[in-house]
């Protein structure tokens, strides 16, 4: 890894040996032959919208449950 130049600020985007832009994350996520990738998929969320389903599934079951204690079953 080459050092930054003092001028490039610390967020700006990574880029290649030419310095086009290079997208880190599609770069990774192409990368098949990574031997964290396995790691990679069971720690980084699938999607915002499948977290939400999951939310409103356990929120549906956790109501279900406290009408239940609620009702004394």
């Amino acid at each position: 890894m080459k050092p930054t130049d003092s001028t490039t600020p610390q967020n700006a985007p990574p880029v290649d040996a030419s310095g086009k832009p290079v997208n880190v994350v599609k770069r990774d996520i192409e990368d098949r032959d990574n031997d964290t990738r396995g790691v990679d998929e069971t720690i980084t969320p699938s999607s915002i919208r499948t977290r939400e389903q999951e939310i409103e599934e356990l929120n549906r079951k956790t109501a279900e449950i406290e009408r239940k204690i609620a009702d004394g079953n």
